[in-house]
């Protein structure tokens, strides 16, 4: 009895100190300066096919999606000039940019709004995790894995991105930004410390740390409801999740929006102006139902009148209204939206313990990231480690906690121009200006696109296979000899690449459609003091301090009064397109992984440098610029060789939604420790997305009616959704449904419930739901 009121203090106490710490976090605001800015903010779901579908990222044929760990995201904002220009940015919980979808997209917009939004003040940038669909890039290298193009990935991408920006646009209202920046120190190291090392001393004395460590946050403050929303930019690999997980996430970064976004939107009081105190802690889950004291036994008992149900044919929007987060917002409240960005993450690894060999737990061969001369035994290691799950949460919680101090302490405000400038280069032959050490200059040329050997060895974060390595300048007989059967290069290619050893030579393969991009987007949206460079690649640490710096140093410069104060200058990494790397002149000499994967010459970062510079120019001047080269479309030529679903069935006498493996009988778990594990009779992921919706619940009795309340969905990091079939080729499958139990959890009489669409042979779709036996949480 004694331990029962000490846990019902203690659990009121930590809800009246929740609910109180959100509360204030919703009113957080300060004394705000009259707003300038109209800003909209929006976001939607882009999760994909969650069954049968490679994943992008690590190239690796046997990482399938077969479910999901949480649920993908677009999110953007929109800044605009009351009578002037706007800029939209759109952040996706996706690998990357895709050049074809922005097109896409774009098409879109211009449809609906005219010449409102166009490729010109749109800027799309991807997160990077490696856990996502693939098969939505145009270029053949990028899809191969895939089995090639995936309409699903693609139109999924096309139409959440569409959505949140018109969410956005229907939310623009007067308001006010702020920024602030400081220093996470645990959420990445340098993966090729050996390419670094390779840059001059006198550069690298100039910095403290190997990888860059400062997180730039934006606070959007609306005038009439106070914050809503934050959007950061901060380096670190989207890896940690594995090159063998088969679960959809949105890896460290999508959790860190979780965390964030769930922070704000569990408490729907009304938000004020006023900021009076703002808590650190980790956002925890408090249940809008009362908790019923009852005895043990007595839950038990209420449990056991809930057995299992069998599957039942269910509404198409029967997941999407019972979802947990559509009950969270009120209708005529803007909801929070928190996005965490990626920026030069070329060589910074999430896995933070460093690199180990899995056969003797001795560090990598430093230079090489081999053991025992060969790669594939060499894997980073998270926080978290073994535990993968646990690595992604860890990282994903370091950046929320510092986006959460910056927030609440941000205060220099945004002020001045909302302008942009956009350009296509044609990168495969860009005349580049390099000025030398005498004063004199001479021109150099990139080069068309070309994959050198160490590309083929991956990364500490996911090795490759065979006998490639990193850091491999000279190139092996054999493997010359399979890519040379593709396209062999001529002197002229190698040379321009030297000391690259070419292995794919992509810029130049055509067959049966262009293997890599040749034409980039190169862009910078400007709010105020702030400028946000979006480049189609992964940069180095020190090549993005290179260009970030040297656009700087234009602006500064330009002789701009407006400009006279501090000036801030973010990269958007994997925005509006994908060309893999770019590293510094140095590094490309060293032949790791990302100077194999810089595509376009060891001048690739010069060339960016400059075409920037020219960007940064007329900007401030005022001069519009030529459009560039057109990209190619190459939509009508994809092809796509991904055995679509026939059908889906069950054994005789079964439905779609029953119970296989059920809870056992009196089942009770304590919170914090327990997990609890539930199999149903299930179909094909594919058949319906459930955008917006979800494949699965856990819902808590609410003893005074008698209803289920929905309480976590799997947009929740403790539920897991597993797809799966007995055979390859089976029309039956099975869903398992994994919920972990938090401490956060309340006590209390809970069930476990599956949504799905099923697929008739001759292609009609059934919704069906089916739940699990009641069972206790103490």
């Amino acid at each position: 009895m004694e331990l029962s009121l000490i846990r019902l203090w203690s659990t009121c106490f930590r809800s009246i100190f929740y609910i109180s710490t959100v509360f204030f976090l919703l009113t957080a605001g300060g004394v705000y300066s009259h707003s300038e800015y109209l800003i909209g903010l929006g976001s939607y779901d882009i999760t994909g096919p969650a069954a049968d579908v490679n994943m992008m990222g690590y190239a690796n044929m046997e990482q399938v999606a077969s479910g999901i760990h949480f649920r993908l995201r677009a999110r953007t904002f929109i800044v605009s000039e009351p009578q002037g220009n706007r800029v939209v940015f759109v952040n996706l919980d996706a690998c990357m940019a895709s050049q074809i979808v922005k097109l896409k997209v774009i098409e879109r917009l211009k449809a609906r709004y005219g010449d409102l939004y166009t490729e010109k003040n749109v800027g799309i940038s991807g997160i990077h995790t490696h856990a996502g669909p693939g098969g939505y890039l145009q270029y053949v290298v990028y899809i191969i894995t895939s089995l090639g193009f995936v309409r699903q990935s693609f139109d999924a991408l096309v139409d959440g991105i569409e959505s949140c920006i018109i969410q956005a646009h229907e939310n623009l209202r007067p308001g006010s930004i702020f920024l602030n920046s400081g220093e996470l120190l645990d959420a990445g190291v340098n993966r090729s410390p050996s390419a670094y090392l390779n840059n001059p001393s006198e550069e690298r004395s100039k910095h403290k740390y190997d990888v860059d460590k400062k997180m730039t946050l934006l606070k959007f403050v609306d005038d009439q409801w106070g914050p809503v929303g934050s959007f950061n930019w901060f380096a670190t690999h989207g890896t940690s999740m594995s090159r063998t997980n088969s679960l959809i996430s949105g890896d460290n970064k999508g959790a860190a929006s979780r965390l964030m976004e769930d922070l704000f939107e569990q408490n729907t009081a009304e938000r004020s102006h006023s900021e009076e105190f703002i808590s650190d802690e980790i956002p925890r889950r408090v249940s809008s139902i009362i908790e019923n004291q009852d005895s043990h036994q007595e839950l038990l008992e209420l449990a056991s009148y809930f057995q299992s149900q069998p599957g039942r044919p269910a509404t198409r929007i029967s997941s999407s209204v019972r979802r947990v987060r559509s009950a969270l917002r009120k209708a005529d409240m803007p909801g929070f939206v928190s996005a965490f960005c990626q920026t030069n993450c070329g060589d910074v690894s999430p896995n933070v313990l460093g690199a180990f060999c899995l056969d003797t737990g001795l560090p990598c061969d430093f230079n090489h990231s081999t053991c025992g001369g060969r790669n594939e035994l060499c894997y980073g290691r998270g926080p978290g480690y073994p535990d993968e799950f646990e690595s992604t949460r860890i990282i994903g919680e370091r950046q929320f906690k510092m986006a959460l101090d910056l927030f609440k302490k941000a205060s220099e405000q945004l002020q001045g121009k909302v302008d942009y400038r956009h350009v296509y280069v044609d990168f495969s032959q860009l005349n580049v200006t390099l000025l030398k050490k005498d004063g004199n200059s001479e021109v150099v040329k990139t080069c068309p696109a070309a994959m050198g050997f160490a590309f083929a060895a991956g990364t500490t974060d996911g090795p490759g296979a065979f006998d490639f390595t990193q850091g491999d300048d000279k190139g092996n007989p054999f493997w010359r000899i399979v890519g040379g059967i593709l396209k062999k290069p001529d002197k002229k290619q190698i040379n321009c690449h030297y000391p690259k050893p070419i292995l794919l030579d992509t810029g130049e393969m055509t067959k049966p459609y262009d293997w890599a991009p040749s034409i980039l987007s190169l862009q910078i949206l400007r709010i105020g003091q702030l400028f946000i460079l979006s480049v189609p690649g992964e940069f180095t640490t020190m090549a993005g301090r290179r260009l970030r710096d040297a656009v700087k140093t234009q602006l500064k410069s330009s002789g701009n009064k407006e400009l006279n104060g501090e000036i801030h200058v973010v990269i958007a990494g994997l925005a509006n397109g994908y060309s893999q790397y770019v590293t510094t002149f140095e590094e490309y000499q060293v032949q790791r992984y990302e100077g194999a994967s810089t595509l376009y010459g060891p001048h690739t970062l010069s060339g960016y440098i400059q075409e920037f510079k020219k960007l940064s120019k007329s900007l401030f001047h005022d001069i519009p610029v030529q459009p560039g080269p057109q990209p190619p479309d190459l939509l009508d030529k994809q092809l796509s060789f991904l055995t679509p679903v026939m059908m889906d069935s069950t054994p005789d006498g079964d439905s779609f939604g029953d119970v296989i493996s059920d809870v056992p009988k009196n089942l009770s778990l304590k919170r914090g420790n327990d997990q609890v594990t539930v199999v149903f009779r299930s179909a094909c992921p594919r058949n319906d997305l459930l955008t917006e919706g979800t494949f699965t619940l856990v819902e808590r009795l609410e003893q005074k009616d008698k209803t289920w309340t929905p309480v976590y969905d799997d947009d929740d990091l403790c539920l897991r959704f597993k797809w799966s079939r007995p055979k390859k080729l089976s029309s039956r499958s099975e869903a398992t449904v994994e919920w972990r139990i938090p401490e956060s959890a309340s006590p209390g009489v809970y069930r476990i419930t599956h949504f799905g669409a099923a697929k008739r042979l001759f292609g009609s779709v059934q919704h069906f739901t089916g739940s699990s036996s009641a069972f206790i949480v103490t």
